[in-house]
Formats: structure tokens, C-alpha cells, sequence
């Protein structure tokens, strides 16, 4: 089941909004207790709800959904720890700039997120883009990261990455321009279905409510564009990290992969950048993990996270 928010205009009543606008929608809610805020980044305006107190940790969605897809993880950590939970640059509630899409520069917008927020480390973590958002955060900032958790994607130029490119269900990391917005203009929803069925290990899992929710966000004017610049920037994403992956990193770093889908290969690829590396493989799920299997998957972050 989704798990949504609703943006308000006036922060102070956050809350409330979050809350009575969920409730309208029929669509569960972040806890109460969480705010949103919109922080100013270099050339974007990220969308950020934070709650909770204790040890940081960030949570970044990828393609297909929002930060709100987080909402039944973060509730579980806010008891013991701040959760700062962004809509990626050009996603859901943030701005969507011309440029800026590379995960190099996308990790110094969650840096300016998080410094904005008085946090100097926090622990990370990441699904589909959100994954290669976090390595090459970890990779920027490797002191300002306590901990590193991967989700259910390939990192750009870390082996083996060329063999995992060659896979024909990857056809859309090359998809974008103003022709296939005019594809896809009018047929988000359609667009959308194709990876929520043929990723998902189990497609019914994803559900109706679910599909209409992130369908409306990325029929957004500028949506879909911002969308394919997260895939059509990666051969910058594969150069850059084959520079960072000459230093592994050193922090602690869980590798999550749904069985039906990445799997035990999660691991295979960052053994390749990371020196302590802890696999697990949601069973019965596949790409959609949060949707799939929540409760296996909130276990397994939050366990790692309590190490």
C-alpha cells in the first residue's frame, strides 16, 4: 500500500495538511510529527519532509516513485533517529531545473539538504536512481556518511556494470529527448505501468491507488523531462564513478536485492566499491521492494541501521 503526503503551502500548518489531506485521499500519511520544508540547492529547489530525532539518516526514492514511497520506513526509524526524506531534483515536489541530473551533483544537493538541516553525518539510503544517488554521495562525502544502504539497482561503471547494461529491460536508461516526451505526453500512466509490471516481481502488488498517486506527480509539466535526465545523464554517472571506485569505501554497507529481480547480484556490484559489504535478498519481491515486500524490507534496513 502507498504511502503518500500532500504538499501545503503554508509550513506552519504542515501538519494538519498532511494529516486531513491524506485522510481525504484515503492514502495513509507520514506520521504528524513530520514537517515539510523546500531548501534552496545550487540551481533547484528540494522538496525535504523531516521528522523524528536521534542519529541521521536520509532516505532517496528512484524513478517510479517519490520520497513519499518511504513513508512506512521512516515511521518505524523516527523513533530513534532524525529522518530526512527528499524528493530528488526534478521529482515529485521539487523544482525540476534544466540540468543538474548527474548523481555527482545530486549528492551535493542532498549535502546542502542536510547542512541546511544542522546535520553533518547521517547514514544513507537508496532505491533504483536513489541508489546511485547514494553511492556517489557516499563517494563525495565518505566522512559524512555513517552508513550506506543500496536497494535494488546497478551503480553506474562499477562492474559489472557493462554486462548488467547489456540486459534489453534497460532500454529506457537511453530514452529521452523531446521525442519521447511526446510519447509519453498524455500517457504517463502508460509509461509508468510498464516498469511497475514487468519489474515487479508481483505487478498486482503495486496497486491501483499506488499507480494513480505517481502517475498524476510525474504528469506534471516538466515531470517526465526531469525523469529521462536521471537516465540520460549516466555515462557522466559511469564516468564519475570510475574514478571514485579506485577508493572503496570503508563505512558499513548493506546491499538489498529482491529475489525475482537484482537479487544476491547487489552485492556482487558493491564488493566491487565497498570493503564491508553485508548482502541480503528479499524473498518473493522484485524491483518494487517497498510496495513488495515492506515489512522484510523495513526489518532489514532498520536492523542494519541499529548495528
Amino acid at each position: 500500500m502507498l504511502r503518500a503526503v500532500v504538499h501545503c503551502a503554508v509550513a506552519s500548518a504542515a501538519s494538519a495538511c498532511i494529516a486531513s489531506s491524506a485522510m481525504a485521499n484515503g492514502v495513509p500519511a507520514y506520521p504528524a510529527t513530520f514537517r515539510l520544508t523546500d531548501v534552496q540547492v545550487d540551481g533547484a529547489t528540494i522538496h525535504v519532509r523531516v521528522g523524528g530525532k536521534g542519529p541521521a539518516v536520509v532516505l532517496l526514492h528512484g524513478f517510479g516513485d517519490t520520497g513519499d514511497m518511504w513513508a512506512p520506513l521512516a515511521a518505524r526509524l523516527a523513533a530513534g533517529h532524525t529522518v530526512v526524506v527528499p524528493d530528488l531534483r526534478g521529482m515529485g515536489r521539487s523544482s525540476r531545473p534544466a540540468g543538474g541530473y548527474d548523481k555527482k551533483s545530486q549528492a551535493g544537493d542532498i549535502r546542502t539538504v542536510l547542512a541546511s538541516l544542522g546535520i553533518e553525518k547521517s547514514a544513507v539510503v537508496g532505491h533504483d536512481i536513489g541508489t546511485m544517488v547514494a553511492y556517489a554521495y557516499a563517494a563525495r562525502y565518505p566522512q559524512q556518511t555513517a552508513k550506506l544502504v543500496v536497494m535494488d539497482a546497478p551503480v553506474p561503471g562499477i562492474p559489472p556494470w557493462d554486462q548488467i547494461v547489456r540486459n534489453p529491460l534497460l532500454w529506457h536508461f537511453s530514452f529521452g529527448g523531446p521525442d519521447a516526451e511526446r510519447l509519453v505526453a498524455g500517457r504517463e500512466r502508460i509509461y509508468l505501468d510498464r516498469f511497475w509490471n514487468e519489474f515487479a516481481g508481483n505487478p498486482a502488488k503495486v496497486d491501483e491507488e499506488t499507480r494513480r498517486h505517481y502517475a498524476a506527480l510525474y504528469a506534471q509539466p516538466g515531470a517526465m523531462r526531469a525523469a529521462f535526465a536521471q537516465f540520460n545523464t549516466i555515462p557522466q554517472d559511469e564516468k564519475d564513478n570510475q574514478v571514485s571506485m579506485r577508493t572503496k569505501l570503508t563505512m558499513p554497507v548493506l546491499a538489498i536485492g529482491g529475489e525475482k529481480s537484482f537479487g544476491a547480484n547487489e552485492a556482487i556490484v558493491m564488493r566491487n566499491a565497498a570493503s564491508d559489504v553485508t548482502e541480503v535478498v528479499i524473498r518473493d519481491a522484485g524491483h518494487w521492494l517497498m510496495e513488495e515486500q515492506p515489512g522484510a524490507t523495513i526489518d532489514a534496513i532498520a536492523g542494519f541501521l541499529r548495528r
